[in-house]
């Protein structure tokens, strides 16, 4: 947020020092939009995390199995959904399923990941359904991981944490919405 950034694991070395194994501290699955990439936003670097990016946060079996991957194979102990405001993804896919028009191509698909979020949204209300339903994704996508089949385990254990959080474009603060890991 204050702009006061590290830029830490970047160089050569620490190029030369992933190149043979890696062990990223953490797993995002954030939102395909430009203006969100994990990697700045957190000020990381070469090695430090796994990275899924997908319109609106939008999940299935290839993406959850990608999310899993860090977790399940090297003890990654920290998965984040990444949420943030002014989500193009959730605009298209809350107005298609709103006015019942599907969207082109395989966008369509990602309005569907995400009707979920959007029949939350219309529950909960708002002055601004976009973002409550930005919202609801994030949180309805961390739920979902926390108690899959093959992660809920490790969650049970405290060996994992899955916690969904939302970034403001506005101020650059990441505000944690649920499953904030807990200190030992």
């Amino acid at each position: 947020m204050s702009g006061d950034l590290r830029h830490p694991d970047r160089d050569p070395d620490r190029r030369e020092f992933v190149a043979q194994k890696q062990e990223p501290f953490g797993a995002i699955l954030s939102c395909i939009d430009s203006r969100v990439p994990p990697e700045l936003l957190f000020d990381t670097g070469l090695g430090d995390l796994y990275v899924m990016r997908t319109g609106g946060e939008a999940v299935g079996p290839v993406v959850t199995g990608s999310v899993e991957y860090g977790p399940m194979t090297s003890g990654t102990p920290l998965i984040v959904v990444l949420g943030h405001q002014r989500c193009g993804a959730v605009a298209a896919a809350y107005e298609s399923i709103r006015d019942g028009k599907p969207l082109p191509g395989n966008l369509d698909a990602i309005a569907r990941a995400l009707r979920p979020a959007y029949e939350q949204a219309v529950r909960e209300g708002g002055s601004d359904p976009v973002e409550t339903m930005a919202r609801a994704q994030v949180e309805l996508t961390a739920s979902a991981l926390r108690s899959n089949q093959d992660l809920a385990p490790l969650v049970a254990k405290g060996t994992l944490a899955v916690a969904g959080a939302y970034y403001s474009l506005d101020t650059g603060k990441v505000e944690v919405l649920a499953g904030a890991p807990t200190r030992p």
